[in-house]
């Protein structure tokens, strides 16, 4: 199970150094990434100048849709909700 969970930390990591953002639905959903904070973190630790701000979560399943297929309920408020993303200062 290690070994598992190092390719989707690298696979993040390597998201995040080709400038691309993330949120945690996208980290789950893109790389299985069960906690995309616990792994900020650690990046963070490690060095890794990870920045955050708050984003629409219309806005992220717009990003998602470009690969997967993401239909919430009819009744969500999905221009008031918002979600972290994070991405990597340069």
């Amino acid at each position: 199970m290690s070994a598992n969970r190092y390719g989707v930390t690298l696979a993040l990591k390597e998201h995040l150094a080709a400038g691309n953002p993330i949120t945690r639905l996208e980290a789950i959903i893109y790389f299985g990434v069960p906690s995309l904070t616990s792994n900020i973190s650690k990046m963070r630790q490690e060095g890794w100048m990870v920045k955050s701000r708050k984003v629409s979560y219309v806005r992220v399943l717009l990003r998602i849709n470009k690969v997967a297929v993401v239909k919430p309920p009819a009744n969500l408020p999905i221009n008031e909700i918002e979600m972290t993303e994070y991405w990597l200062e340069k």
